[in-house]
Order: C-alpha cells, then structure tokens, then sequence
C-alpha cells in the first residue's frame, strides 16, 4: 500500500470566508465560523494585579490564553501590561463574560469588543505641494507662484482629497525657514485658492504657531506639524482658537540631528506611546479633529521604517484616523533624482497599506489613484 502524500499550504488571505467556500464549507454558517480562523494578539495597558488575573482565566475559559508579567499571581507589580491572544469568535465571547466582572471590566470588555470589530479603512489621498527652493524630491519646481498655482490644480485633478501645502523643508539636516518667510511664500497660493473658490481640504506643513495663524485665518483648516506639537508650544493654542484639525507626528529630534544615529529599545511601543500622549495633550485643548502620522523618516533609521510600515495597524489603537509618507524618500533605497523610479517603488510600498490607512501622503497623486481603484476593486 502506497504511503498517502499530505500536501500542505499556509492560508495568508483576511477574507477567510471565501478560502471556506472552495472547500465546500456550509455557506450558511461561514460568516460565524470564519471568526474562528482570524486572530489577533491585543496589548492591554496598565492593568492592576486583580484585572489581569480575571483577563487571564476568562481567555482560558474560551480557549484563548492572555500574558502578564510574571509577578500578577502574587500581586507583587502594581500594574502590569497583557497581551491578549485569540481567535476574533474567542475575543468577542472574552468581551462579553468581561461585562460582568468588576474593577471596570466592563467597560474594558466593550472597548475590547469596538476594537476588534473595527473595518477595514477608506484609503484618501493627500498631494504634497512643496513652494519651497530645497525640498528633497521638488526643491524649486514649484516655488513659482504660478508653477504652484498649476500644480494645486493637477493634483486636485488628479484625484486628491487634501492638498497638504509645505513652504518649509524639514528633510533630514535641512535649515530652519523663519516664518516670516514661510507666510511670503504662502500668501500668493492661499490669494489664489480665495480667488478660485476652492474647496478641497487644505492642510499647511509647518511648525510655527505664527505660520498656523495666518493659513488658518486664510482658509487652511488642518496643520500638519510634524514636530507633534513639540517644536512650538503655541501651536496647539493657535489650532485649538480656531477649532482647526492637526495631523500630529512623530519626529525624534530635529530635522538638523534626526538622522543621526537614532535608536529605540522598541521601536512600535516608543512611537506608539509617543502619539498617544500628544493626543491626549491635543484633546485637553478641546481639539477633535486629530490625525496621526508615525513619522517615516524622521528620526529612523530604514530598518525602524519598515517595521512601522509592516506593523502599522498596531496603531489603529489609537483611535485617531492614520496618515503615513512614504513618497519619495530616502530610505526606498534610491538616490538619484529619478522621480518616475522613486513614483514606482512609492507605489510598491504603498500598496499593502491600502484599507490599512486612512491616508496616503504622496507627490504623484494620478498614479496612486489608479492604485486605489485598482486595489480596492480586488478587496
């Protein structure tokens, strides 16, 4: 008798539903049991000795299981952070038996259950406008005020839903532009935008309150400020009296000494606590309309990049919309001035985060639009 051959393959799709309907699986019954085959790991902060043990036999009552430190047995730590591990049908029944128990698990129980529920995002564009002369992929092309003028209408054109307009660069080892000189160059492009009537979300990159009160006066109604409020400690005055929105991101330095050889312990837990306490200090001043970047390229090295990239659904935790920039930047690999290669690689890059981010920060906006029509068509 011959010997039987298993032949085995890894199912790596999301969408385990339709994996269940080629091998004939009830298709009444595979909305449920595809909740079987989904899992997720959740880290839970803070928890005291009394929350983590009850999490822990709950996830074991269900099949699951739920990590703590060692010492939450004996209640020696007075907070301990969990990982909590299982299949989406285990969390959801995990949520449930929480709403019972006490010491606040019941509300812990109902964000456990809003976190895993949570649907995939609808990936929007954001065309990068650079009017500065030194801007790493564009210095110079559109400091022109008409050259700028043309290009906000390509982009729009082209299927942008923001324009993000920077008269500042902060590549890496760049200068400081004095805002004095950032309004001058603003003022024609926002003349322009008043004039033509447009209406498409505008966001200004700088990191000076006094740049923030100009645009915002002008029609800007976000500021991306990739110091995350750090470099200026007005500006989170100046947006909140205009009840403007904030894309905060994390940079680790400056642009004159990000770069030099910065370090993380953990790079995920550092820049993920990092965005989460400038939320909380942008809340405090009654803002709402908070978007979080993790800064790719400011203050990492290509290795810490691509791990954010890799792992940037960790940071839906944080319960803000998610902007990423990957265009045209350095760690891609590519120094020459080619922009259609670094446009392919961007796009390369670009492409798994697509419904994994609320926002795509990009130069060639005509080509990443055919991207989403094309990738969204196959989700």
């Amino acid at each position: 008798m011959a010997m039987q051959k298993f032949d085995l393959r890894e199912i790596v799709k999301e969408n385990i539903k339709d994996e269940l309907s080629t091998i004939g699986f009830d298709e009444g019954y595979s909305y449920i049991a595809a909740k079987k085959f989904q899992y997720k790991n959740i880290k839970i902060y803070g928890l005291t000795p009394a929350q983590a043990n009850i999490i822990k036999q709950t996830a074991l009552t269900v099949g699951a299981d739920c990590a703590t430190n060692r010492e939450v047995i004996t209640g020696k730590c007075e907070l301990s952070d969990a990982i909590l591990g299982g299949s989406i049908s285990q969390l959801e029944k995990i949520s449930d038996k929480l709403k019972f128990q006490p010491f606040s698990l019941k509300i812990l129980g109902e964000k456990l259950l809003e976190f895993i529920t949570k649907s995939k995002r609808e990936t929007k564009l954001v065309g990068i406008l650079n009017i500065t002369p030194d801007s790493f992929s564009d210095g110079g092309k559109y400091f022109n005020p008409v050259d700028a003028q043309h290009h906000l209408i390509e982009l729009i054109e082209d299927g942008a839903d923001m324009i993000d307009i920077g008269a500042e660069s902060t590549k890496p080892y760049s200068e400081p532009t004095s805002p004095k000189e950032q309004i001058k160059r603003l003022k024609p492009i926002f003349n322009f935008i008043q004039e033509e009537k447009i209406t498409i979300p505008i966001s200004v990159d700088t990191r000076s309150s006094e740049v923030a009160d100009f645009v915002l006066n002008n029609g800007a109604s976000i500021i991306n400020d990739v110091s995350g409020l750090e470099y200026d400690r007005n500006m989170v005055q100046i947006i909140s009296k205009y009840s403007a929105g904030v894309i905060i991101q994390h940079s680790k330095g400056t642009p004159q000494d990000m770069q030099l050889n910065p370090h993380y312990d953990n790079v995920i837990e550092e820049i993920y606590n990092s965005l989460y306490e400038k939320i909380e200090f942008a809340k405090s001043f009654g803002i709402k309309n908070i978007i979080s970047d993790v800064g790719i390229g400011f203050g990492k090295t290509r290795e810490h990049n691509f791990e954010l990239i890799n792992r940037i659904t960790e940071f839906q935790g944080l319960n803000t919309p998610i902007m990423i920039g990957i265009s045209r930047k350095k760690f891609l690999g590519i120094e020459s001035d080619n922009n259609e290669l670094k446009d392919a690689l961007t796009l390369a890059v670009s492409y798994p985060l697509v419904t994994k981010v609320d926002y795509l920060r990009v130069h060639n906006v005509k080509l990443h639009k055919s991207l989403l029509n094309t990738r969204l068509d196959n989700c």
